[in-house]
């Protein structure tokens, strides 16, 4: 839940807390929903070190009202075909490939949102997310889990700002371990007896602030700059850390042409890295994407982890968003 969703935001860094307005708003900042003109299709696919892993999410959203909007969206990052070993040797001692089995893990995630822009506030939008968290491992393991986000939009002429307060009530994951599955584990590995993991994981809360401005150039250009900062209630390896408190920042760019075609870049992801010398290194992770819109549909492109900045290899992301303004002329 915490990677991203649509090559757009991806290419710019994940800076769209304050301009998001379109279907991936349920992810970025429901509050941003309220924008939406007409019903919205979105979808995304990426894959992970070295097409391992896939990355998928969908989504859908439509306004209710001219007060009013509501989206849903699904989430799944996993791991295919994994070989299950564990059964590999028979009583016998005697190894047989027959016994191998396969197995996927993956993580899902079901997000239901709802924006509304009160009467008394021009340009105040707020917008809340429901969440429903899916965990398999294979047959050993299983979990689900719950939480709640709340947004708040401000946009202006130019300016936009927002607030995206992720997992506001400390989300829990409740595990269920096959006992069972776990203990052919322990015995496939010599000199393992270990106990149970924990059966509850938490996920912390989080506060995204985000500002941007659009100018626009003769009617035909336009550029959107946008500055996030990512606040997690823990001490870790941000640019900014304290006991309490890691902020780190992202910036995006958004270069626009006829409101067709787009250019973007953004830096993000800004760590302080012990070196094997135990000296400090500040990283960063560069992106960049282009997209093209026409007529109701959108393609969009992202490009990250750029070189040596992250010890993570580089990803390909591809988006597509449809209107269905289309399918009304």
């Amino acid at each position: 839940m915490n990677i991203g969703v649509d090559a757009a935001a991806l290419g710019m860094s994940n800076s769209v807390t304050s301009q998001t307005s379109d279907v991936n708003s349920g992810y970025w900042n429901p509050a941003g929903l309220i924008h939406l003109e007409d019903n919205q299709l979105a979808l995304m696919h990426s894959s992970y070190f070295a097409n391992i892993a896939s990355y998928d999410y969908a989504a859908y959203a439509m306004p209710i009202d001219n007060q009013s909007a509501m989206g849903i969206s699904l989430i799944r990052f996993g791991v295919d075909d994994i070989l299950d070993t564990t059964q590999l040797i028979d009583d016998e001692g005697n190894i047989n490939y027959d016994r191998i089995q396969l197995f996927s893990t993956a993580d899902y995630g079901v997000t239901f949102s709802y924006s509304r822009k009160p009467t008394f506030a021009e340009g105040l939008s707020f917008g809340v997310n429901a969440k429903v968290i899916r965990r398999i491992i294979g047959e050993f393991a299983n979990s689900w889990g719950f939480g709640i986000d709340v947004g708040i939009q401000y946009q202006t002429a130019s300016w936009n700002f927002g607030i995206m307060a992720r997992d506001i009530t400390t989300t829990y994951n409740a595990w269920q371990i096959n006992e069972d599955k776990y203990q052919t584990i322990q015995d496939a590995i010599d000199g393992q007896n270990q106990e149970l993991p924990e059966t509850t994981e938490i996920t912390i809360p989080k506060l995204q602030l985000g500002i941007s401005k659009l100018f626009e150039f003769h009617y035909d250009y336009s550029l959107e700059t946008a500055i996030d900062l990512q606040m997690r209630f823990e001490e870790n390896n941000d640019i900014i850390s304290s006991s309490t408190i890691s902020i780190n920042p992202s910036f995006g760019l958004e270069f626009g042409y006829l409101d067709m075609v787009y250019l973007r870049g953004g830096m993000g992801n800004f760590q302080n890295e012990l070196q094997l010398d135990n000296t400090e290194k500040l990283s960063f992770q560069p992106s960049f994407g282009v997209g093209f819109k026409y007529r109701g549909i959108q393609v969009d492109y992202a490009f990250t982890d750029i070189g040596d900045q992250s010890v993570a290899l580089y990803s390909n992301v591809f988006s597509l968003k449809l209107d269905f303004s289309i399918f009304r002329h």
